[in-house]
């Protein structure tokens, strides 16, 4: 008789966040620790991306998507048998949706503090969008997704 192995299955890290700096700071670090986790290294390339754009999505839920007493939500999924990453973050301001970045990459005003966060998102993920709120409820939801060929997310 033979063992077999069950098939990989996704992972997947969800968690609601309070609209503030400090939140979206915790919610970089625990995205980078479940990379770190599910067999993606701190330190590589792969997981230094991936928690950048989660970094800047989360920034921006913080920042433009600010309603008062309402939170963010950070989805974050690895699926091994698509080696695939998704990142998802969802906010209540249903009326403010991302700007496309400019196909050319230049910004209104270069002397700007803000406004190239999304040009990184551009450049760094594979796909990324906007969709009305997943789950139901007021808002939308950001979201970047990931090839991560040669890494297989486990545990």
């Amino acid at each position: 008789m033979t063992a077999t192995q069950p098939p990989l299955t996704a992972r997947l890290f969800a968690m609601r966040f309070s609209s503030t700096p400090r939140g979206a700071r915790l919610a970089r670090r625990l995205c980078g620790h479940r990379l770190d986790v599910w067999g993606i290294p701190y330190g590589s390339d792969t997981h230094d991306v991936i928690t950048l754009v989660a970094a800047e999505l989360c920034a921006n839920a913080v920042r433009h998507g600010h309603v008062a007493g309402r939170d963010f939500h950070l989805l974050l999924t690895a699926d091994p048998s698509t080696a695939t990453v998704r990142i998802e973050v969802s906010d209540t301001r249903g009326e403010r949706l991302p700007c496309v970045p400019p196909a050319d990459g230049t910004i209104a005003d270069p002397l700007e503090d803000g406004g190239r966060g999304l040009l990184l998102v551009e450049a760094l993920a594979d796909r990324w969008g906007c969709s009305p709120r997943t789950g139901g409820g007021p808002g939308k939801t950001v979201w970047a997704q990931f090839s991560t060929p040669g890494v297989t997310p486990t545990a």
